[in-house]
């Protein structure tokens, strides 16, 4: 029972902060030795900005003043916006602008089928996929595009950026923090090797390397770029390439959000098993295991195994230890219940977002697997209520 509980223990630490010290430590050690590689700033393919669109007549216009806005060559530049089955104003406003390609499909086949069919009207080499809703920095091209002078790139993510304010609740506030973190861990993951999972609010990959996806994928962004690195492609990261988005209305909407991804993370561990075998690529397998099989899996579920052994240990009359770590865990998680609690009352104390976020998030895995089971998770588009 002592072993089981080091394992659990050890399990949860390395998920989420022992991987971020081991890569960290890694990364000097390869740049000590091999140096940081620098981009050609004056290396500018030519680029399909595709927006996929679903009920955005709140946004959309707005976002296409921010695509135009872009520095970029406008000779190199295709801007595509495809509604998918939206039966709002979307179709209609998109529909009178111009100097954008836009495309419509009636019926609603969810985000999946709307990026494959943008693709075959995408005439440039490299795709650019963000979401309506965000907003990008002028420079995010010019930062993203003088990757790709390296044949062996890819694909480029952008960093994800979630608006607040002093008077962000549990939700903008955790997910801010959260995207942070996640920022650190993929910038050092592509200085490393490859960032394992790119952030749909700004991806972009090689037009000859993108391949279709299935039409009930859930993490398309995810699928398509952990594809592409499993062909021996990197997929790099810059934080100069910003989408900036306002996080979930509430925590119901952002665990609505957790426990989708969570589902997509089941479909993808299933569909991507041959990147868990760490060849011919060990630094893919082992960040991939590392940043996200083990906090989709392993990590969730040895949380009330730490639980419930530490009660058993204590109850068995071991160590002080283990009743001062019992002690601590009902801590944490009376924490967490007291922010659930404040955040109703509309209370906010700041210093119980990250309790509550975390098990927000840890939550989401365990109705993730069962809809990934039961096989109810639409791969509709499902937003979430933004703040």
């Amino acid at each position: 029972m002592i072993t089981l509980f080091w394992i659990c223990i050890f399990l949860v630490f390395y998920a989420y902060l022992g991987y971020a010290l081991v890569l960290y430590l890694l990364v000097k050690i390869k740049e000590s030795i091999l140096g940081k590689k620098q981009a050609n700033p004056d290396y500018l393919p030519s680029v399909s900005l595709i927006v996929p669109c679903f009920n955005e007549d709140g946004y959309v216009l707005e976002k296409v003043r921010n695509s135009k806005a872009l520095q970029y060559p406008k000779d190199k530049l295709q801007l595509i916006f495809i509604s998918d089955g939206s039966d709002d104003q979307t179709a209609a406003m998109l529909s009178k602008v111009s100097d954008i390609l836009h495309l419509h499909d009636p019926e609603r086949r969810g985000k999946a089928a709307a990026m494959n069919k943008a693709v075959g009207f995408a005439q440039n080499e490299i795709l650019v996929f963000c979401d309506a809703n965000t907003e990008l920095n002028p420079e995010a091209l010019l930062a993203m595009m003088p990757f790709y002078e390296n044949p062996k790139t890819g694909g480029v993510s952008g960093e994800k950026k979630i608006k607040t304010t002093d008077k962000t609740g549990a939700s903008s506030a955790g997910e801010g923090i959260y995207w942070k973190y996640e920022s650190f861990l993929k910038s050092y993951d592509a200085r490393l090797y490859s960032i394992v999972g790119a952030a749909g609010e700004l991806m972009s990959y090689r037009k000859s390397l993108y391949t279709e996806l299935e039409p009930d994928t859930l993490l398309d962004d995810f699928t398509q770029s952990m594809r592409i690195a499993a062909r021996g492609y990197s997929i790099q990261y810059t934080k100069n390439a910003v989408a900036t988005e306002t996080a979930s209305a509430n925590v119901k909407e952002e665990l609505k959000r957790k426990i989708r991804i969570c589902a997509g993370g089941w479909q993808s561990m299933t569909r991507l098993w041959k990147v868990l075998i760490p060849w011919p690529y060990p630094l893919l397998t082992f960040c991939y295991i590392s940043h996200r099989v083990l906090r989709w899996s392993l990590a969730a579920f040895a949380l009330p195994i730490i639980l419930l052994l530490n009660i058993y240990l204590v109850l068995s009359g071991e160590s002080i230890w283990y009743t001062l770590m019992l002690m601590a865990q009902v801590i944490f998680y009376a924490l967490s219940f007291l922010g659930w609690y404040l955040e109703n009352k509309d209370a906010r104390i700041k210093a119980l977002y990250i309790p509550y976020y975390f098990l927000i998030m840890n939550i989401a895995v365990f109705f993730g697997l069962n809809r990934y089971i039961k096989g109810s998770q639409s791969a509709l588009w499902e937003r979430a209520k933004r703040a």
